[in-house]
């Protein structure tokens, strides 16, 4: 016997219709969910459920205070790791710009055993959200000791990579690097600042790099939604050919 789909599918599926035939486009602003749920006959609730259902297949956005918006496509970025540099490649790299914000703050909590600090040490965060257009892409945050600390990482940044060189200038040469892969719910502030659903899971890499005397000199917290992220770790095994 086929089961009857439910109501908030049925409203998704409409919904998802409209988008791929081009009658929403992308960016458009959703009608409000008080109108959607007149036009569709149901409650909040549904329509809600409904919408989560679309978010969750990264077609809509809800942006707080604002609306729900069609997604414009995100290119799928890939975390190149296995490496003392990590990497992010995109198929248009140069489409991502980084915003970062620096904070002074103090060791505490899981940033203690990260670092191998004790509480109340002195640490900096570099905050970088990375966005492509007006959308939200992936975030980080990267705490290193505060004597190892740039002043001048910019606010602003087209990739990755200019602010992971800024990072590299104090800091003396890397001996090891630890990465943890992790797939995860998102916290509410992650869902949040990425406008992503909180059912959608989020690839969270834990990167830890100490130097030759086994001090900690960067703890990185990345967050890449699933819906747009790969991770690839490569390993060289280098042979060793001795000659008589």
């Amino acid at each position: 016997m086929q089961s009857v789909p439910s109501r908030r599918h049925v409203i998704a599926d409409d919904i998802r219709n409209q988008i791929s035939t081009g009658r929403i486009k992308a960016g458009e602003r959703l009608p409000s969910e008080a109108q959607l749920s007149s036009r569709y006959e149901v409650s909040t609730p549904t329509l809600r459920s409904a919408l989560a259902v679309l978010q969750g297949e990264g077609l809509v956005e809800k942006i707080h205070g604002k609306g729900n918006f069609v997604r414009y496509p995100l290119r799928r970025i890939t975390y190149v790791g296995g490496g003392r540099t990590p990497r992010m490649e995109s198929s248009a790299e140069s489409a991502l710009r980084v915003s970062v914000r620096t904070t002074n703050l103090q060791a505490h909590g899981q940033l203690t055993g990260l670092l191998g600090v004790s509480a109340s040490s002195p640490l900096t965060e570099f905050f970088c959200l990375s966005h492509e257009g007006k959308s939200p892409h992936s975030l980080a945050r990267i705490y290193v000791p505060r004597d190892l600390s740039p002043t001048d990482v910019p606010a602003e940044a087209h990739c990755c990579k200019s602010v992971e060189a800024k990072l590299a200038e104090l800091r003396p040469p890397l001996a090891e690097v630890r990465e943890r892969v992790s797939a995860r719910p998102p916290t509410p502030e992650e869902a949040a600042t990425l406008r992503i659903s909180s059912a959608l899971a989020v690839l969270a890499i834990t990167r830890v790099a100490a130097d030759s005397t086994g001090r900690v000199v960067e703890a990185a917290l990345l967050v890449l939604p699933g819906d747009r992220a790969d991770a690839l770790f490569s390993t060289h095994h280098v042979t060793d050919e001795r000659t008589s």
